[in-house]
């Protein structure tokens, strides 16, 4: 993790096939896709280039509530995000915020490490599902 809290983790696959494999590995992990932005697409309509870029955002209420609950400005960053992305040499990667430097962000209670560790596992091992090689 980046001391600015964001993960980053390198994909063997496209960024189509791993934006695929990323929202499968959401879905079976018992989360709801809520939405999905490729920022792309939206640079193109407007004339603009774009290397793949795609934003889904993704989570559970049973898992983000409570976290909420303690302190309500985690609400800005909760639903999950993850970004898929290609850099200029055409390698694809995952990002995404770590829950703990969230919590850290949004003075959470230390009483909700269990919850914010649960969710960091969660996040690592759907990055983990997307970019594993077959």
């Amino acid at each position: 993790m980046d001391e600015n809290g964001l993960v980053t983790v390198r994909s063997p696959y496209t960024a189509m096939e791993t934006l695929r494999r990323l929202e499968a590995a959401v879905k079976l992990k018992g989360m709801t896709v809520f939405a999905h932005i490729d920022h792309a697409a939206a640079a193109a309509e407007t004339g603009l280039a774009l290397r793949a870029t795609d934003l889904l955002i993704f989570g559970s209420p049973k898992g983000g509530t409570p976290l909420m609950q303690a302190a309500q400005t985690i609400g800005i960053d909760l639903p999950l995000k993850a970004l898929v992305w290609q850099d200029n040499e055409g390698t694809t990667w995952i990002s995404y915020n770590d829950p703990a430097w969230l919590a850290r962000r949004h003075g959470l209670p230390s009483a909700l490490q269990p919850q914010v560790e649960a969710m960091a596992g969660a996040l690592a091992h759907i990055a983990q599902q997307a970019t594993a090689s077959s």
